[in-house]
């Protein structure tokens, strides 16, 4: 993977450039290449490395079947972020963060159900029965949670990963991925604390061709995840295939095992002439015997 992210991509897209130097974290001091007109320059070889480790971490976790929430809801990221996490079939967040999105899960879930009761009122008529006024109502609360909760809606469950874009805009997702030990992946700025995530990138979040560069690659990690976890699954299912076309030639021998159990009475009558036999024997030598005599 490392040989695949070329460093020069990077330096095209702007991925090295940080923030102001007066506005810059001292952790992230081991990322920082130099000084530049007053602006942090990001050690691209350090970027490098940790989208490789990261994108690693990403496809075992798409492998194991878990999906990766996605969240970005700056400006030069939302188009970007939902395209990609789309592509990776993958649930995002690109609006408001909703506040309790992953510690108060089953409420959001219960937004989420209730978004597909309405669709299921429009399918049998009952929206019909409603007055105008309600269904101008029920138009509306639908039009706000899929424009809030549409891009979760196939999540049923908590994501098994996190992954930010800017995690000091995104600090209330960074917290409560933190309380549920969900880990973190985020591309962290020259004016944030990496210490907030567990697999950082360093790298510049707030130009779209940065953005679009990274996410480029880690989307492509999370679809060669799943594109294995799919050719896992399909393994078993050749070997029963296979197992079953083998199976008519196999079921020949129970055939043989009735025609030679019919075969058996007809073999079993050589034994009782082999004893008649014995038994006659001496009655035969006697009688050559007295005509010796």
């Amino acid at each position: 993977m490392a040989n695949n992210i070329e460093v020069k991509e990077l330096l095209d897209a702007g991925v090295h450039f940080g923030h102001l130097t007066r506005r810059w974290d001292p952790n992230m001091a081991p990322y920082i290449y130099m000084e530049r007109n007053g602006i942090h320059i990001i050690n691209l070889y350090k970027t490098a490395a940790k989208i490789e480790e990261s994108s690693e971490a990403l496809k075992k976790i798409a492998a194991s079947g878990r999906k990766i929430l996605f969240v970005a809801t700056k400006k030069q990221a939302k188009e970007i972020v939902a395209e990609k996490a789309a592509k990776a079939n993958q649930p995002y967040i690109t609006e408001r963060w909703p506040g309790g999105m992953l510690t108060n899960f089953v409420t959001i879930r219960k937004a989420v159900k209730k978004m597909a009761a309405i669709d299921r009122m429009k399918k049998d008529g009952t929206f019909n029965t409603l007055s105008k006024k309600e269904r101008l109502q029920v138009d509306r609360l639908r039009a706000k949670l899929e424009k809030n909760l549409g891009s979760i809606s196939d999540m049923t469950r908590l994501p098994g990963a996190l992954f930010v874009v800017d995690i000091t805009r995104e600090h209330i997702a960074v917290k409560e991925a933190q309380k549920l030990n969900i880990p973190i992946f985020a591309m962290v700025d020259t004016n944030s604390d990496p210490r907030q995530v567990d697999y950082l990138i360093p790298a510049n979040d707030d130009a779209s061709k940065s953005i679009d560069k990274v996410m480029t690659y880690v989307s492509d990690a999370i679809i060669e995840g799943l594109s294995e976890r799919k050719a896992s699954k399909d393994a078993p299912k050749k070997d029963d295939a296979k197992a079953k076309a083998e199976a008519p030639a196999k079921t020949e021998t129970p055939a043989k095992a009735e025609k030679a159990v019919a075969e058996a009475p007809a073999k079993a009558k050589a034994p009782e002439k082999a004893e008649k036999a014995v038994a006659e024997a001496p009655v035969v030598a006697e009688d050559a015997k007295q005509e010796e005599e």
